[in-house]
């Protein structure tokens, strides 16, 4: 694939030798990651690898449909605006100052150590964005014929889509479990650091597969939270909705075998499956339908991918020159960072026309008002 360094099919190489490894697939998008390439796919035998499902257990998409016009993003722009900004948070540790209600919070927080002691952590975050490129975004939802995916007739919709996951509470379990991973690691397979596994037999494999369930559900309620929020402080209602997440793990049968999928910057794209991959600011989402390809694993990419460092995108465009560029398309950036520039990720069309045999295009977002991080800050998940 076009695009694609050779440092991410190295990694995947590597993922694809790890003793207990399947199969593997390379999605698009791809980048250099931790381990496991970001939109790398792996299967593999009784056995979580932490690293290969990210640091942000259950980063995931959220696209919300809205009972409001089109035209009144431009005509109540200041409404908008402030609904992004009352209706969650952004940055390193960021919390609401009202903790959030949801019913994931009564699930049972005890099943490890790691997520009893974070609970508190957890909560303060929920309905929170984080930082990197995690976004809260309005923008134009067009469907071009009825698609009963929706259940909604061909137009302009107004839509709210979000980026973030599962906050400081997913970085801490991926860090308790790789180190406890790594620490049962065997001599020979110490080049394996990063991608070191967790047999599903025992006990830490099962504890890290809870830990992870939880912090899926917590993920999802967290979007859940910054939907019900903007909304609400907007005056719309949701009608449709449409989320999947992309680093996780899930227990399928492939070939014949039953295996353990992780997707790390990947979305699932089973056949029928609805997912949401983003582009950038600049440029369209797309809400797509699976495929079912075997080949790539029933997955797609997770975005356009990044084209380039964030240092180097800093060094390379002028915030300033860009966000002024963008206003005059028609895109108002409330915040973001200048490693977040359109210029720092792939196109999204070219991503889209290499994966036509993974997902077929349901329907289109284009970003009218866009916030992200400032702050400069890496992401903590």
């Amino acid at each position: 694939i076009d695009g694609i360094e050779e440092g991410s099919h190295a990694q995947m190489r590597q993922a694809c030798g790890v003793p207990v490894a399947t199969s593997g697939a390379l999605m698009p998008d791809a980048h250099l990651g931790y381990g496991l390439p970001i939109g790398g796919v792996l299967a593999c035998e009784n056995a979580v690898i932490p690293y290969a499902v990210g640091v942000d257990i259950a980063c995931r998409m959220k696209l919300s449909v809205l009972d409001i016009p089109a035209d009144s993003i431009d005509s109540k722009f200041n409404l908008f605006k402030e609904s992004l900004e009352g209706g969650t948070r952004f940055g390193v540790g960021c919390e609401h100052k009202i903790p959030q209600s949801h019913p994931v919070m009564d699930q049972d927080w005890t099943i490890t150590r790691v997520t009893r002691e974070k609970k508190d952590r957890a909560w303060k975050q929920l309905g929170t964005s984080g930082s990197g490129n995690h976004f809260a975004e309005f923008g134009v939802l067009s469907i071009d014929e009825d698609n009963r995916a929706f259940g909604l007739d061909a137009g302009k919709y107004v839509a709210l889509m979000s980026h973030s996951g599962s906050r400081g509470v997913g970085a801490a379990v991926c860090s308790t479990y790789s180190d406890i991973a790594r620490s049962m690691l065997p001599a020979k397979y110490s080049d394996l650091a990063r991608l070191a596994w967790l047999d599903m037999d025992g006990e830490p494999g099962q504890e890290y597969w809870a830990a992870m369930t939880l912090m899926g559900d917590y993920a999802a309620a967290n979007h859940d939270v910054i939907h019900r929020l903007v909304s609400k402080l907007l005056g719309a209602h949701i009608v449709a909705s449409v989320e999947n997440h992309h680093n996780f793990a899930w227990k399928e049968t492939h070939n014949g075998k039953d295996v353990i999928v992780h997707r790390k910057g990947a979305t699932p794209a089973a056949a029928g499956a609805l997912g949401v991959i983003p582009g950038s600011m600049a440029d369209p989402a797309f809400v797509v339908r699976g495929k079912g390809n075997a080949d790539s694993l029933n997955s797609a990419s997770h975005g356009a991918g990044r084209a380039m460092s964030r240092k180097k995108a800093k060094d390379r465009f002028s915030w300033k020159a860009v966000k002024n560029d963008l206003q005059k398309k028609g895109v108002r950036v409330l915040s973001a960072g200048a490693d977040e520039v359109p210029g720092a990720y792939k196109d999204i069309r070219a991503v889209m026309a290499e994966q036509a045999d993974l997902v077929e295009i349901v329907a289109r977002f284009d970003p009218r008002i866009v916030k992200m991080c400032d702050d400069g800050s890496r992401p903590e998940d």
